[in-house]
């Protein structure tokens, strides 16, 4: 488990959403962007909280390991969202010219979508 400090709250979560919190925050502060990510969290309290962060450029996030040993909430539709744009921003895909073979593009044509060309 592990303390995000965020402006003046701090929650605990899991290590693995807390590590990836800081990674994404890290990666759209460079691209200049930002984004909301809910999290389940357990607050300073011992509940069980529903936290809103907006991540990235002029919100400042820390991580800080604790000893607490309780059962860390699931956070793994979160985790798997955060996974997913962090391959988008780090790799995106690249367009590339189009193969061209008898003055028509090769590979697919409006048949791909349903469509036939004789028409």
């Amino acid at each position: 488990m592990k303390h995000i400090t965020y402006s003046d709250k701090s929650v605990l979560i899991g290590d693995e959403i807390a590590d990836l919190l800081i990674e994404y925050a890290a990666e759209l502060t460079s691209k200049g962007e930002a984004d909301t990510v809910f999290v389940h969290a357990i607050s300073s309290d011992g509940d069980e909280v529903e936290a809103n962060f907006l991540i990235g450029p002029g919100a400042p996030i820390m991580s800080e390991t604790t000893t607490w040993t309780v059962t860390e909430p699931d956070n793994a539709k979160t985790i798997e969202y955060i996974r997913g744009r962090l391959r988008t921003l780090t790799s995106p895909n690249q367009a590339g010219p189009l193969e061209e073979s008898g003055g028509e593009a090769s590979g697919g044509g409006y048949e791909q979508f349903g469509y036939d060309e004789q028409q």
